[in-house]
């Protein structure tokens, strides 16, 4: 057997392409744990081995494709390796199998085609693992939420009341023990995050303390398009305070004709108009575009002018490596059920930065925002927290923390950064294939053909693709449901598609692929 050593830094492939090898065998051992251990490769070829003239097995130095600078260097990379075409189904594969975070879709539940109830069993095989591209709406269910759950109900069932006090997981301060795994997965310190109630309840209760309002500094900015409940919320905070939410609203929509807002065109409106703008409330990842907003150069702008800078995060937690201290974001709010899978009406998370801890009060205050120490003296004298504890105003429903705890325990297999890094490559996966097979041919325009309305440079979107259809979805959703996908229709004609790193593969996109194309053929054959 020979061995190649290499440096720590370098990272080994075999090339060459192999004619013929007969009787012989072939192996290619990878020794790397990446993440700092050294690296090498072992090539063992049998006495037996023949490899006709001119093929060769030669070893050359190259990135990671991971590491590559963009998505498309890495397909074009691996196919080089594999000499194939770039839309091979084998890319796909390649990429599978050196994911160094692939076994972690092994902790979740991956529900068969013929789970789906608008599945059709004379189109697809029903006991493949279905295409789970929704898990911007509701992650898939943990393997261990159920056994969480189990044990909290048998607990139930042999204790009663002693529960609250008892086991690994008392439902007195259940919560406690898991607020520094979410606080991970936002970037933030664990006495900055609150596990309670659910999104807009918190955005609620934050609103009401960092919005202060007055004649001449009244406003909130937001995007035009923001979901439908922090629009209302913000609609309700104003009216409340006694101001015409016609005018202390500022709506931002992007430049005719584009989809998106520019990050420049956000900073000049904060710049320009901040003197009037109590409070900036904007997603942390656009839940209709995917579009993911510059929180920490939006946060440094707003709070220049005087303005408090909050976000909802609940399509960017879990999605994209959030750093909520660092950046100084004054506060933010999450729900917990969609890239961070803790079910349905999950437990939610509310986040303030520490340098509010004890300036910024609740303005409605509940039991739990007590201090746990004082708390069961029952004195009726308020020991608040400091900080988002003391916004707090009920115990946390023990059922909804056991699913909670069962994600974030997953998450804590790995990190946001590692997490990230495979969620570039793999929505890039995803752009390159819809790009190759599905843009627009002037040379035929009889032709469907999509465009993608998700900001193509990296850093601005997370994994969520929103996919424009020349012609009407709703039929072509419908045939893709039949053959066992599940993604997102918006009429009239977009589709979310949103590859989960956790749980999603470059398989799964290479798959989607051919059923849009099935599912186009067939939708125009129906009309």
């Amino acid at each position: 057997m020979s061995r190649v050593q290499t440096k720590e830094s370098d990272k080994l492939f075999v090339e060459g392409q192999r004619t013929m090898i007969s009787q012989a065998e072939f192996t290619c051992c990878v020794y790397n744990e990446r993440r700092g251990k050294r690296s090498s490769w072992n090539l063992s070829l049998t006495s037996e081995t023949h490899l006709q003239s001119e093929s060769t097995i030669t070893l050359s130095r190259h990135m990671d494709p991971f590491s590559a600078a963009t998505p498309y260097d890495a397909i074009q990379q691996v196919a080089k390796f594999l000499n194939c075409k770039p839309t091979s189904a084998k890319v796909a594969r390649f990429l599978d199998e050196h994911d160094d975070l692939r076994h972690l879709r092994e902790q979740f539940v991956i529900p068969k085609v013929s789970q789906l109830p608008p599945s059709d069993l004379a189109l697809v095989d029903g006991s493949e693992d279905c295409l789970y591209f929704v898990g911007n709406s509701l992650g898939l269910q943990p393997k261990l939420a159920r056994k969480y759950l189990e044990e909290e109900l048998d607990k139930w069932e042999q204790m009663g009341v002693h529960g609250h006090t008892v086991g690994s997981r008392p439902w007195a301060w259940a919560e406690d023990n898991i607020e520094q795994l979410m606080a991970n997965v936002v970037g933030a310190k664990r006495e900055e995050v609150a596990l309670m109630n659910g999104l807009t309840v918190n955005l609620h209760l934050l609103l009401l303390s960092f919005y202060k309002p007055t004649t001449e500094r009244h406003r909130i900015l937001l995007e035009d398009k923001a979901f439908p409940s922090d629009h209302y919320a913000v609609e309700s905070q104003i009216s409340l305070r006694g101001f015409d939410p016609e005018k202390s609203m500022l709506l931002m929509s992007p430049r005719k004709g584009e989809q998106t807002l520019r990050t420049k065109d956000i900073l000049h409106t904060i710049e320009k108009e901040g003197d009037s703008i109590a409070v900036i409330l904007f997603s942390g990842v656009q839940y209709y575009t995917g579009q993911f907003f510059d929180m920490a150069a939006i946060t440094e702008a707003g709070q220049a002018k005087g303005c408090y800078v909050g976000f909802d995060c609940a399509h960017a937690a879990g999605n994209v490596d959030l750093r909520l201290h660092d950046w100084g974001v004054d506060f933010a709010c999450w729900c917990s059920y969609k890239y961070v899978n803790s079910g349905a009406g999950g437990l939610a998370g509310a986040y303030i930065h520490e340098k509010h801890a004890h300036t910024i009060k609740p303005a409605l205050t509940g039991w739990w925002g007590h201090n746990l120490k004082t708390r069961f003296q029952m004195d009726n004298k308020m020991d608040l927290l400091p900080g988002v504890g003391g916004f707090r105003l009920s115990n946390q429903p023990i059922l909804l923390v056991c699913p909670l705890q069962a994600s974030l325990e997953v998450f804590n297999m790995t990190s946001m950064k590692a997490l990230r890094k495979k969620s570039l490559l793999l929505t890039g996966y995803l752009e390159y294939l819809i790009k190759h097979y599905y843009s627009k041919d002037e040379t035929n325009p009889q032709k469907p053909y999509v465009d993608i309305i998700t900001p193509s440079n990296l850093e601005e979107r997370g994994c969520q693709l929103s996919l424009s259809f020349s012609v009407p979805i709703r039929a072509i959703f419908q045939e893709m449901e039949k053959r066992g996908v599940a993604c997102d229709m918006r009429e009239p004609n977009v589709l979310r598609i949103a590859p989960a790193p956790l749980y999603n593969s470059f398989s799964d996109v290479h798959r989607l692929i051919n059923t849009i194309g099935a599912s186009l053929q067939a939708s125009n054959e129906l009309q």
